[in-house]
């Protein structure tokens, strides 16, 4: 949890300030992190050993694993951030921008899929395994045609400088440099408002993200809906959201990313006072509930990449940067909402033991709905 909130903003800082170009430069940051990235990927999936019950290099390689995706994923997509703020400063590009990556997404996601029908849902790890492999490359030569052909507006412009200027820079990577550009960032008072509100967006998410599942199989009986429907209830959770992204586009268009995500929070609570109202034994309206739910709030969630985008244009004119500092932006954001993604699970896992949640995973019979909704009211 500690290494996941700490390395965004010191990925952030290496970025914008570094002189290395594998690092300064957003593509090449992509295109030299992917091989690595893809390796981090793949290091989960290969016992290092025939592993034993309680063998102490299984958890060796599992904190090693972690640590390693979680920091390459990092380097990699602080880049990709910066990159989407970089490319141009037009609100059209972005909402472009914000179209191609829902569609990335979609079609990515039906990797899992074919993961499952390849792999006999995991029962063939081998299998699995060779699918992994197969998933790294494609991700890498993707990524690689990213580093190869992207590139922002101020990179350009700073490479122009540079050559003019015989590659003088006057960038440092000091302590102090570090505090005084992250005060900067978080003395301004819209990236504060953001911060507060993206936190508790990130916990929500999580919580969806955790607990929709558990919450429809202890409080929707099996009799009321088969297996193949929640099937596609699941699924739904996680595709409809791209869906959704896409099919706003016009909207986004015409009133602005602020009033569409003010208008799900909105919508959110409605939903939420709507399904307190009618109550958990109306199965169809709480799995109804429960679905449009998690496609809001992921879906409201996709395009919090536009309000960070303008926190950057704003703090390059506010402060006269010769260049933005996107990644450390992006970066501090993540270091105040990542913690988010922890706490949820523990603290809604605590909330629900009080109503006796933990004794219902040691029952073989479908527990009672109201042992969780009705105790709560």
């Amino acid at each position: 949890m500690i290494w996941n909130a700490i390395n965004d903003p010191l990925f952030g800082y290496i970025q914008d300030n570094s002189k290395l170009p594998c690092c300064s430069r957003r593509q090449f940051s992509i295109l030299y992190g992917a091989p690595l990235y893809a390796l981090a990927f793949l290091l989960p999936w290969f016992p290092w050993k025939h592993y034993q019950e309680g063998d102490w290099l299984s958890g060796l390689h599992l904190i090693v694993a972690l640590c390693a995706f979680d920091g390459l994923l990092t380097f990699v997509l602080l880049a990709q951030c910066a990159l989407f703020a970089e490319i141009s400063s037009r609100h059209e590009s972005r909402l472009q921008l914000i179209k191609y990556s829902q569609v990335a997404s979609l079609v990515g996601s039906t990797s899992i899929l074919f993961c499952g029908l390849i792999s006999d849902n995991m029962e063939n790890f081998t299998y699995f395994q060779g699918f992994t492999v197969l998933v790294a490359v494609l991700a890498t030569a993707c990524m690689c045609y990213t580093g190869m052909y992207s590139t922002s507006q101020y990179e350009q412009r700073e490479s122009l400088m540079e050559d003019t200027s015989f590659g003088n820079d006057d960038r440092n990577l000091s302590w102090s440099s570090v505090i005084s550009l992250t005060k900067q960032i978080m003395t301004e008072r819209n990236f504060v408002l953001f911060v507060t509100m993206n936190f508790f967006q990130v916990f929500h998410l999580a919580f969806c993200n955790n607990f929709m599942m558990i919450f429809a199989d202890n409080l929707i009986p099996k009799d009321v809906l088969s297996s193949f429907i929640r099937s596609i209830m699941y699924g739904a959770g996680f595709i409809c959201p791209q869906c959704l992204v896409l099919l706003s586009q016009s909207l986004l268009k015409k009133f602005g990313y602020y009033r569409i995500i003010l208008f799900s929070f909105y919508l959110e609570v409605i939903a939420a006072a709507a399904m307190f109202a009618v109550g958990p034994e109306h199965y169809y309206f709480l799995a109804f509930y429960l679905i449009a739910n998690m496609v809001i709030v992921q879906a409201s969630f996709s395009l919090f990449n536009l309000p960070l985008a303008d926190i950057v244009d704003a703090d390059l004119i506010k402060h006269k940067r010769r260049s933005p500092l996107s990644s450390m932006v992006f970066g501090t954001n993540a270091l105040f909402t990542k913690p988010a993604q922890s706490l949820a699970p523990m603290l809604v896992v605590m909330i629900l033991n009080q109503f006796g949640y933990e004794h219902l995973n040691n029952k073989v019979i479908q527990p009672d709905s109201r042992t969780l909704m009705g105790n709560s009211k």
